[in-house]
């Protein structure tokens, strides 16, 4: 029999996303490089900006070297933060951007490359690993062992980072871990947890309201798309290089390795907005954030310690209201009121502020100061935002006004500066959350597709000769934005113009050169290689078995559902109950209209025909500890009814292109600047 359709179904499922805000594609080993120099106009844009930043206040700097117990070993560095050693990590260097990095975010890279072991938050009670992935570990002391708080993106990152602190803590390190908290749904703060799981099989883990739904809802249904995605955010096929990847906004960057999840014992409920536990005789107040940074999210208070824990509502930068990997967009409104209610419940009690990206802040009115700030960022975004729709803004208009309305204040504090969420897509985002992607403008209401309306304005503009010469004249006045905005019609409209690629690679070269933001960054220089050379190779992991077993058999057939070719499933209609045994589910699947249905019963319908198989044996299916054909044969599966059944919905299936088209990429033979791209073969010898 070949492979049945209900392994299809369970083993397509991709979870290439994880990471929520984040969500994380892994960085590719391809090689040094080199990328073109910077521009002319650049190089003055990004002398301009320098003018704009406060470099006295190193502030941040201090902060992160405070309390450095142990440096990285050799083997903890190398997760990450090795990779980056082009970038000098000391405050003086914060100020010396190479050419073709903007300078606020190079300022931002150095400041991350600064995190560089284990560091002491409270002496002898908590504890924090940065610096070995995207966010950080932290271990606070309870009385029997230690509760540790996040545990990373990756497996492998977690273990060696557990081992570190193990080595390096200076008293109580042979103590075992004996509860693990996850503040929030995105993967760099569970996805290590197998790792904590293994090395302690009775650690007991919490988690926040809904986690594991919200996991499962954010990472199934577009997972292909937001892992496509993801891969341009994160730089996946870019190396670390000054003129590739600097930095990950968060962090120094991603590790590479197995994202898993261990369920929670308990997720908390906060029925009463704040629910107060005790783990391990530890006090802990956790009150629920919900719909801000992510749809499940808890902030934590420490009373006996005066510790406040931020999950990741505040970090040193501004965040994603929406983050360009694609999900929904996130309440700004609702994010500035939980900083505040953190402000205002806990905040002349607080002693020190944690969290799971950068350092802490010490001091009570330091603390204040930065919450008050925090809060008033997305405050700022959301409320100006609204003020200018109100007055007729629109969406496009609004990536730059937000900056003219921007306070004094906002503008030069270097904790709320745009480098995983601009205010630019962040102020869009806010206008689509409440008005939609429409401006109400009719030309904009119907347009044509890409191409056909890429065809007509090149042929309006004079031909893709005039729009050339015209954009080349653009280019070296250094205005590209609608440089980029013209090329990109002239490729869509001629994917086989050499030279229009080569100028329209250069345009978004040089506008990565100038971005603040790190995923704007990364996202111009992966259009611009692929515009050169298509769409490399990386290491990008999809799949995480430890969530697909705790994904709910209705969310599978959602999925499924998204995966029906409905032209083809026109003329095949079919019903099917879906039954589960040890579980006591039933489901009622219906192919009508091309469009495939499904609905919880508390018993089996009238169907063409009856699935029965085990929830158990799902998971073992995952487990690959078995497949179908087994359990058909052993008898722990059956199908009664119409036999063609299963066959209609496989021949409805469509397997998704995981390296779809973004921008218009070369043929071969056609590649554009091809020498600027190393194989990681080339680079095996000098990539660590």
């Amino acid at each position: 029999m070949k492979k049945s359709t209900l392994a299809i179904i369970i083993s397509s499922i991709s979870f290439g996303v994880l990471a929520a805000d984040h969500n994380h594609a892994h960085f590719n080993n391809i090689g040094e490089q080199g990328g073109k120099q910077a521009s002319k106009a650049t190089i003055e844009y990004n002398k301009q900006v320098a003018t704009t930043l406060n470099y006295a206040d190193t502030k941040a700097f201090d902060e992160n070297n405070r309390g450095l117990i142990a440096e990285f070993d050799q083997a903890t560095g190398d997760i990450i933060r090795n990779s980056f050693n082009f970038i000098d990590a000391n405050v003086a260097n914060a100020n010396q951007a190479p050419e073709s990095v903007n300078p606020s975010l190079w300022r931002q890279a150095v400041l991350n490359q600064a995190a560089t072991g284990l560091y002491e938050v409270v002496p002898g009670e908590i504890y924090q690993v940065r610096g070995t992935d995207l966010a950080s570990i932290s271990f606070i002391r309870s009385d029997n062992g230690w509760i540790v708080y996040d545990v990373l993106l990756t497996q492998e990152s977690a273990a060696q980072s557990l081992k570190f602190f193990q080595e390096n803590v200076p008293e109580d390190g042979e103590l075992p871990i004996v509860a693990m908290i996850y503040s929030h749904s995105h993967g760099d703060h569970y996805g290590g947890s197998r790792a904590i799981k293994e090395a302690f099989p009775d650690v007991k883990v919490f988690g926040s309201k809904f986690i594991t739904k919200e996991i499962v809802d954010e990472n199934v249904l577009a997972g292909n798309a937001m892992s496509r995605r993801a891969a341009y955010q994160y730089g996946a096929t870019l190396n670390r290089h000054e003129h590739g990847i600097v930095d990950a906004a968060l962090g120094k960057g991603l590790s590479s390795g197995s994202i898993t999840y261990v369920l929670p014992d308990y997720e908390l409920n906060h029925n009463d907005e704040i629910e107060t536990l005790v783990i391990d005789g530890l006090e802990m107040h956790f009150m629920d954030a919900s719909g801000t940074e992510a749809a499940s999210e808890m902030v934590t208070y420490i009373p006996s310690l005066k510790a406040l824990w931020t999950a990741e509502l505040t970090y040193q930068g501004m965040h994603n209201i929406y983050t360009l990997r694609g999900a929904k967009v996130r309440d700004s409104l609702k994010w500035s009121k939980k900083i505040n209610e953190m402000l205002v419940t806990w905040g002349d009690e607080t002693d020190v502020l944690f969290a799971s990206h950068s350092a802490p802040i010490w001091g009570t009115s330091e603390i204040s100061d930065y919450l008050k700030i925090q809060r008033d960022a997305y405050g700022f975004t959301h409320n100006q935002t609204l003020r200018l729709a109100n007055d007729g803004y629109v969406m496009q208009d609004l990536g730059d006004k937000i900056y003219e309305v921007m306070p004094d204040s906002i503008q030069q504090s270097w904790h709320t500066n745009g480098y995983h969420g601009t205010y630019s897509h962040n102020s869009r985002a806010v206008y689509n959350m409440y008005l939609g992607y429409f401006d109400m403008n009719p030309a904009n209401l119907n347009p044509l597709p890409i191409e056909a309306e890429s065809i007509k304005f090149v042929e309006y503009m004079g031909g893709s000769e005039m729009i050339i010469k015209k954009a080349q004249a653009d280019f070296d006045e250094g205005e590209y934005r609608f440089v980029a905005t013209a090329l990109n019609k002239v490729m869509q409209a001629e994917a086989s113009n050499s030279e229009a690629r080569k100028l329209l690679a250069d345009t978004y070269e040089q506008l990565g050169y100038q971005s603040e933001g790190a995923g704007w960054r990364n996202i111009y220089l992966t259009g611009s290689q692929e515009l050169r050379v298509g769409t490399l190779p990386n290491n990008t992991k999809s799949g995480a078995t430890d969530i697909l077993i705790e994904t709910p058999i209705t969310n599978i057939l959602d999925f499924l559902a998204v995966k029906v070719d409905s032209i083809k499933a026109q003329h095949t209609p079919f019903t099917l109950n879906l039954v589960l045994p040890d579980v006591d589910e039933t489901y009622f699947v219906e192919m009508a209209n091309g469009n495939l249905n499904n609905i919880k019963v508390d018993k089996a319908l009238t169907a063409d025909a009856t699935l029965f198989i085990n929830r158990s044996d799902v998971t073992k299916i995952l487990l690959q500890q078995t497949n179908f054909e087994k359990l058909l044969e052993s008898k722990n599966a059956g199908l009664e009814g119409d036999q063609s059944v299963l066959k209609k919905l496989q021949a409805s299936l469509v397997e998704f292109d995981e390296t779809f088209e973004i921008v218009p990429r070369p043929v071969k033979g056609q590649e554009i600047d091809a020498a600027l791209y190393e194989t990681a073969e080339s680079h095996n010898t000098h990539s660590h």
